[in-house]
């Protein structure tokens, strides 16, 4: 994740430099961030969000005519319309703090909180598309691990937010993996992909089990997991190749932009293991439907 508001003011704060910390209060309609989204402003600095375009100018503005002591922070209600030169149509009510210490101690109460609801994700293995990964995971609101048995092959300074886990038997963090958790397996072994692989798919209670590779290594693992045992209903959770095969691009950047937003997909879902993207098939090639597929399933965003 970015760092947090609370570090960033805490900073700010130490070097003698003011700030208003602005916060969306309500949101009503269609708004371009959720009631509680915030930011800080300095005279000359800022950080966080509240949405960006006009609505966010006219709130620096405010912010730095209340540092300037030419403006009282009070409330604002600004309706995203024509006057203001946007087409949302909803409307938000801002708040407007002149930030202290007890700023810096709530904005950590409530980071706590949330840090606490974060979705999981797991990465196994540290190769390229692992760092690519690591890298694109960062900034996300996620409680991203890495999981390696090789500690040679970590980066000497992590990606902000993301857990390194050097253990000798990645197997072990499988288990350890919350429920509703999204697993990317994609070490420097076959047999340990699949080992670990089949133990995801074998929980039942993930939102995501992606394994890196081509139609070939998918049917290979899907023969050997149902030849162990594994079922039809498990098999049908497994996205392989991850980040899909539309495109055709194998750098590690691009297998893991395409990655991530798979898992940010079924993680949005909130539902245990959703079927991979566009498979309706369980050990047979991509397109392919054999008599044992388990019928698909639907997904879809909470309301």
């Amino acid at each position: 994740m970015t760092e947090p508001l609370s570090q960033t003011l805490s900073t700010w704060l130490s070097r003698g430099d003011a700030a208003v910390l602005v916060r969306v209060a309500a949101a009503r309609g269609s708004t371009p961030r959720e009631a509680g989204a915030c930011m800080l402003v300095g005279p000359v600095r800022l950080a966080g969000t509240i949405g960006g375009g006009r609505l966010e100018w006219e709130a620096v503005g405010q912010a730095r005519r209340i540092l300037a002591g030419i403006a009282d922070p009070g409330p604002l209600d600004l309706p995203l319309g024509p006057k203001l030169g946007q087409c949302c149509g909803g409307l938000v009510t801002l708040t407007f703090e002149q930030a202290d210490a007890g700023t810096v101690r709530a904005l950590e109460a409530s980071e706590r909180t949330a840090a606490h609801a974060l979705p999981s994700v797991y990465v196994f293995g540290a190769g390229h598309v692992g760092k690519a990964l690591a890298t694109a995971l960062s900034p996300l609101p996620l409680c991203t691990v890495w999981v390696d048995s090789r500690a040679e092959e970590f980066p000497d300074r992590l990606p902000p937010g993301i857990a390194k886990r050097c253990v000798p038997d990645p197997l072990a963090e499988v288990a350890a993996a919350p429920p509703g958790a999204a697993l990317l397996v994609l070490t420097h072994c076959h047999d340990l992909d699949f080992a670990l692989a089949g133990a995801a798919l074998r929980r039942g209670d993930l939102s995501y089990v992606g394994l890196i590779g081509s139609a070939t290594k998918r049917a290979k693992f899907l023969r050997g997991f149902r030849g162990a045992g594994g079922t039809a209903e498990q098999a049908g959770k497994l996205v392989c190749p991850i980040g899909g095969d539309r495109v055709r691009d194998k750098r590690p950047a691009v297998i893991a932009a395409l990655a991530v937003a798979e898992v940010l997909t079924a993680l949005a879902t909130r539902q245990p293991t959703a079927e991979a993207p566009g498979r309706t098939c369980l050990a047979c090639k991509p397109g392919e439907r054999c008599m044992d597929a388990a019928p698909p399933q639907k997904t879809g965003f909470p309301g």
